[in-house]
């Protein structure tokens, strides 16, 4: 039996494709009225997969000529949870319909954003997987 290649499942090109650069665009919209108030871009990465959990995390990059400080993401995850253009819940179920192992999505979290540098922070996104 081979071992799925989590990694290849969700490369890059696959994440986007999940999760488009303009939803950042359409978020920023829907709370601040115009796009351009935005101080970061937001990108799902793929992180690690152990047996039974998957993890990717939200890349929160900061836009030129902005400021991406502690206080523009320290809530977020309470945002990102509820908020229909991020979607988590269809997010999920996308990441859950590439699953070709005999897995499936269970329960998931977000975590506490971190400070990876000045100009980018990061949500952890953990997936719960379980035998289908």
């Amino acid at each position: 039996m081979s071992v799925f290649d989590y990694e290849q499942c969700f490369s890059q090109q696959v994440l986007d494709d999940i999760f488009p650069s303009q939803r950042a665009d359409r978020f920023f919209d829907a709370l601040f009225g115009d796009a351009k108030e935005g101080a970061y871009d937001i990108r799902l990465a793929y992180n690690r997969a152990t047996n039974d959990q998957i993890e990717f995390e939200f890349q929160l990059n900061q836009r030129p000529g902005r400021c991406l400080a502690c206080n523009l993401t320290h809530g977020l995850p309470e945002v990102f949870m509820r908020h229909p253009v991020i979607d988590l819940a269809g997010l999920v179920q996308s990441i859950n319909a590439r699953l070709t192992n005999g897995k499936h999505c269970d329960a998931w979290e977000l975590g506490r954003t971190q400070e990876v540098s000045p100009q980018r922070h990061v949500i952890p996104l953990r997936i719960g997987l379980a035998d289908a």
